[in-house]
Formats: structure tokens, sequence, C-alpha cells
């Protein structure tokens, strides 16, 4: 579970800083963003490697399946599990948002237009749609673990159904605002995977990998004959994306993922004994969501940095033979920065709760996500403007410390719990 979070995190920066590019015009002496699916249209079907959100889903579900196991045998209520779940999920991401508020109001004020600002803003923030969606998945996972003790593989066919409904209410019926409701079934029929893999219930790695080839033919079929574009990471110029809102095409994909990865577990289990392999996946879960956070902000530094020193290593055009040649210097480079920040700022992800803080009701834990979540989704479309009063930077602020604070949530230095650090 933990080498899965860990490499599926690789792989989504990886894909994030591929497909998030910028070229220099020396004509207006400007850094024009771009993004490879848009000026390599090709690249699209990259994108069937590089998106693993199904694994974080199935992989959250197991880690949740275990975490709700721990809290039954201690007598833990719904709160004291949900408590502890928001603070590891929300605390790494409170500074994240203030950041960029400031950064947002700096660039206003320097003059900057609201579009750029929007545009930057947008893609430092891009990380944190998994947390919106996630918050809310967690909130549900009682519920929706109760349902899989209960009724094992219905459920999951239940939401599967239910994001098939949804689909075909988008496309046949022009449902379109409908189709939000994905951001759901989809997602909490990956995150149903995860019961089925720590209830053992997976079947023969020859089942599995007959899952994972039907899957595929099913995922292919779907982009080959359906009205789903190839793009699995955002549809640059298409009416349609896969991903927002979600699509079954991640589904058949997520089963297909599913299939694959554990029919090789038990390999995978005999190569994770080895002492540097499994270091370096306890190393990188202990910073998994600073890294993960704050990847595309450092993406967007090198930008300016490039930007003020006149363009330099902008000047290729992407796709070029240059430009793919150069890829491995552009993501060594990121990297090395990348990892200073992520042992700067890891701690805060690993501080516990306040050992003698008072448990909120679950009433208030459940509003205070709510708001936190709607506030990260707001971050997540429309950015910040820069505005100091405006409804898109100060009350999507406003949302998300205020969610935090109600669920008892904040950045002061706090003494973790002996034992604390989980999944």
């Amino acid at each position: 579970m933990d080498f899965l979070r860990a490499v599926s995190i690789l792989f989504v920066i990886t894909g994030h800083w591929l497909i998030t590019t910028a070229e220099w015009d020396a004509d207006t002496q400007t850094l024009r963003p771009l993004l490879a699916l848009e000026s390599v249209p090709w690249t699209a079907w990259l994108t069937w490697l590089f998106q693993v959100m199904p694994i974080f889903f199935i992989v959250g579900g197991y880690s949740n399946a275990i975490s709700l196991e721990s809290a039954r045998d201690k007598h833990l209520g719904y709160a004291q599990w949900l408590t502890g779940r928001l603070h590891r999920l929300l605390t790494p991401l409170l500074l994240l948002v203030l950041v960029w508020a400031v950064v947002s109001l700096l660039m206003q004020l320097a003059g900057a237009a609201e579009s750029t600002i929007r545009f930057v803003s947008r893609t430092a923030l891009v990380p944190t749609w998994f947390l919106a969606i996630y918050t809310m998945i967690v909130l549900l996972a009682p519920a929706s673990y109760a349902l899989w003790r209960r009724w094992g593989f219905a459920s999951l066919a239940a939401y599967m159904l239910l994001a098939i409904f949804v689909d075909f209410a988008f496309f046949q019926l022009e449902l379109t605002f409908f189709g939000w409701s994905n951001y759901f079934w989809v997602w909490l029929a990956m995150h149903h995977l995860g019961f089925a893999w720590r209830d053992g219930r997976i079947g023969s790695p020859l089942l599995l990998v007959g899952l994972a080839v039907a899957s595929f033919g099913l995922f292919v079929s779907l982009i080959g004959f359906g009205p789903y574009p190839i793009a699995m990471a955002g549809s640059p110029g298409e009416e349609v994306s896969n991903t927002l809102p979600p699509k079954i095409t991640l589904i058949a994909l997520g089963l297909s993922q599913f299939g694959l990865l554990l029919a090789v577990e038990k390999p995978m289990q005999r190569f994770l004994t080895g002492l540097r392999a499994w270091t370096c996946t306890v190393i990188i879960n202990t910073m998994i969501m600073t890294i993960y956070l704050w990847h595309m902000t450092i993406l967007l530094l090198v930008l300016a940095g490039a930007w003020m020193a006149g363009g330099f290593g902008m000047g290729m055009a992407p796709g070029s033979a240059q430009w793919w040649w150069t890829r491995p210097i552009w993501l060594g480079v990121l990297t090395l920065l990348l990892v200073p920040c992520a042992l700067l700022l890891s701690p805060l992800e690993r501080s516990g709760r306040p050992q003698n803080a008072p448990v909120p009701s679950a009433q208030r834990l459940v509003v205070g996500a709510t708001m936190a979540g709607l506030g990260i989704s707001l971050a997540t479309l429309l950015g910040f403007d820069g505005e100091l009063l405006s409804l898109t930077n100060t009350g999507t602020l406003a949302l998300v410390l205020a969610g935090a604070w109600i669920c008892g949530i904040s950045l002061k230095k706090k003494s973790a719990i002996p034992g604390s650090v989980s999944s």
C-alpha cells in the first residue's frame, strides 16, 4: 500500500511537470505558458500511463479500512476517528492556500493582469482538487465500509451503475450538471476496491490478470467507440473531459490498474523486503502530502526564474527533438528544488493533533470539512484573482480557514501523538 502510494505520487508529479511547459517568444520578449496536450497532441496517449488517481483512491480505501478497524477495536466513535483523519489531510493544505492567497494579492499590487493571476494561482493549486473530493470520501468512509461489510461486491456494483447512469444522463439526456455527481460515484467505487483488497477478496493472480485485460479492453472500447476523448488528464480543446467531471472511463482504467498491480502483489512484497526499496518507500511516505501539494509551486518558481533571466532554457519549441532530450534535465532541476522544500515543510504533515485537545462533535467536523472542501474546490476551479475583498480571493480563503478552524485544525505548532504516524 505504501509503495503504491509513493510510486503513484511520483507518476502524478512527473506527468504534471511534463504536461505543463512554456515557450519564450523572442519577438515579444514574453514567456508563453503552454500545455503539452495542446502543443503536442499525440501526448494525449501518454496520459493513459500517468493517470494514476484511481490508485490513490484504492490505497485510500485500504488505509481507511485499517483505520476504521483500529478505531472499532479501541471503541472510538465517529468523531474521534474522523478528527484524526481530517488533521492529516487538511493541516498541510492550509499553508499552501495561505501562501497563494498572499502571492495573488502581491501580484495584483504589482500590476499583474487578473487573467495572469488566476492562471498562475490555479496552476499552483491544481493538486488540491484531490483533497476536496477525498475529504468528502473520508466523511462517508464509515458508512461506505458498513455497506461493503454488509453487501460486498453488490455495493461496489451499485456505485458503478450509478456512475454509468450519470454518464448516460450527461451524454444522452444532456443533463451535464448532473455529471458532477460522478465525483462521488466514480471515486467511491475506486475507494471500495481498497476495501476488497483489505479483506483479501481479490481472487487469484490469474483472475486479476483477466480482470486487468478485460477492463483495459473496455476502457479502449469506450474511447474508441464512445463519446470519450483520448486524454485522461484534462482535454484541451475538447468539449468533453474524462476527468472534469469524472467519467466511467476512470472506473475501467482503475479496474485494469487494480487487477494488474494486485496480480504482482506477492513479488512486490518480496522486493520491498530489501532495505533500499523499503527505506525509499518510507521516506517518501513521510512527506508525501508536502511533495504532492507543492510540486506545481516549484514548477512556477522555475518558470518565473526563466522569465526574469530572459527566457533562459525556454527557447525550444515544445515537442521538438531538443525539447524532449532536455526533459530529463527539466525533471532533474525541479526535483532538486522540490526536495529541500519537502524537507522544510513536511514536519507540518507529521504533526499530530494536540494530545489534550477536545474532540469536536461529529456535526461540527462534518460542517467544517464540507466548508473546507468547498473552498478547496473553488480555489482549484477559479484560482485567486488578487483582489483583497473578492469572493474568489478572500471568500475562498475564508471558507478553507473557517472550515479548518471549525474542525479544530490550525497551523500552530503541535506535538505529535506517540504512535500516531499512520497511513
